[in-house]
């Protein structure tokens, strides 16, 4: 159990608690908000889970319910808990409606995401692999580290609409299947959750207009001419921990990339 320790200023202050970089005079419930995100980290509440009241959890870390409450609604804020009236605070999970739609950006030009359904998922390919350069700096490792590299073709109404390239951290996500990649009904990151621990609560993109190569024509069933729109993500855990590389060529005459600013 995270504990702070004392300092001058207040009796529960610690510079432990706050984060690489992070001055040690940052305020108390930033600290609070480091500890709690400490504990969703090491898995001490799974997704879908309650954690402890603001009451509990004031008197584990010896502050007052009110730092506790600030350091919940920032994290409220980042959909990393869920406030639910009169049940308590639960940790966001992917398995969620609200949150599955945060990191799905490709919407019908007519209708609703959710009327058209999930897409259907042909897996191509699913295997541990040794990471290139550019992938162990997006993953924050070693060249030659493990890795687990698959691809898989999207489709909505049987057309194949994503070809995606995902690769993720070898040690985390050991024993990944293509069958267990193309069995699971749920979103992948709710897959990543249940199966592997890992919870996604960001992810940064860099998206361009590309030319397919041959092959990606090819799963992709459109001439070699036909623009497409390249999305390359990066997705993080808690405390920004990258944790997914994702390339995606999307065909886009019957949908759009939509993202909402706020």
């Amino acid at each position: 159990m995270p504990s702070l320790s004392p300092t001058p200023d207040h009796p529960a202050l610690s510079a432990a608690s706050a984060g690489p970089g992070t001055p040690a005079f940052s305020p108390l419930y930033q600290q609070i908000k480091g500890l709690i995100l400490q504990s969703l980290q090491q898995g001490e509440w799974k997704p879908g889970e309650s954690i402890p009241s603001e009451m509990e959890l004031a008197a584990r870390f010896r502050v007052s319910q009110g730092t506790v409450r600030k350091a919940i609604d920032e994290l409220a804020a980042e959909n990393l808990v869920v406030r639910r009236q009169g049940k308590g605070t639960f940790v966001a999970t992917h398995a969620e409606q609200h949150v599955q739609y945060r990191f799905l950006k490709l919407m019908p030009d007519t209708g609703d995401a959710r009327v058209e359904g999930p897409a259907q998922r042909r897996v191509l390919d699913c295997r541990r692999v040794r990471a290139s350069a550019d992938v162990a700096r997006a993953l924050a490792l070693r060249s030659g580290d493990p890795v687990m590299q698959a691809r898989r073709v999207l489709s909505f109404a049987g057309i194949p609409t994503i070809l995606e390239d995902i690769w993720l951290p070898g040690q985390a996500f050991k024993g990944l299947t293509a069958e267990q990649m193309a069995n699971y009904q749920g979103p992948t990151y709710a897959m990543f959750e249940l199966d592997f621990g890992v919870r996604m609560v960001r992810a940064e993109e860099k998206i361009r207009a590309v030319l397919p190569d041959a092959e990606q024509a090819a799963l992709l069933q459109v001439p070699a001419a036909t623009p497409l729109l390249s999305v390359e993500r990066i997705a993080y855990t808690y405390n920004d921990v990258p944790m997914e590389l994702r390339r995606g060529l999307y065909l886009t005459d019957t949908h759009h990339y939509r993202n909402e600013l706020s």
